[in-house]
């Protein structure tokens, strides 16, 4: 049977995430499992307002994956372009069919050694879609054949069970310890 190639969009917090970001695409390469894409640091403005900055990111980033993966770390549920992200993955337009979803709690997530998550520690909108069924949630892995199964899952289930996007958008980042509806 030959490899479905996926084009994955990788969401994630820069600034505590980048090494399993970069170890994640380095998983990948060469397998012919997927290719991988990401919004870099410095890639777009951010003095540019919302509204663009969203579209950029949709049309930019977005518009040719077919599966978005989450990685999740300790804050990543804070950070407003991850939600953003999430977002216009899971929204279909005809000129952008929606991606697949999943995540995966990375070696920094705090309950990670136990092997399960808190729903208010990981991205909310994230949540949503484990909740309906659209995303499902694993545990950082480096067995390129066990992602692949995993990719490949999200992308079937992209118009087998319907998203959650309801949820409104962030407006700026969140702190805390936990996000609360």
């Amino acid at each position: 049977m030959a490899t479905k190639v996926h084009r994955v969009f990788v969401s994630y917090h820069h600034y505590n995430d980048q090494i399993y970001r970069d170890k994640f695409e380095n998983l990948l390469k060469n397998t012919g499992i997927a290719v991988v894409r990401s919004v870099q640091l410095g890639d777009i403005d951010p003095n540019l307002n919302t509204d663009t900055i969203r579209r950029r990111i949709r049309e930019d980033y977005l518009a040719e994956s077919t599966v978005t993966v989450v990685l999740v770390g300790s804050e990543t549920w804070k950070r407003k372009h991850v939600d953003w992200e999430i977002g216009s993955s899971v929204r279909h337009t005809d000129p952008n069919p929606r991606s697949g979803l999943l995540g995966i709690l990375l070696p920094t997530y705090p309950l990670y050694k136990e092997k399960k998550y808190n729903p208010h520690t990981i991205p909310p909108r994230l949540y949503d879609n484990l909740e309906c069924g659209y995303a499902e949630l694993g545990l950082w892995n480096e067995n390129p054949q066990i992602i692949q199964n995993w990719i490949h899952a999200a992308f079937d289930r992209r118009f087998k069970v319907n998203p959650d996007n309801q949820r409104i958008s962030f407006a700026k980042n969140r702190s805390g310890d936990r996000w609360i509806d």
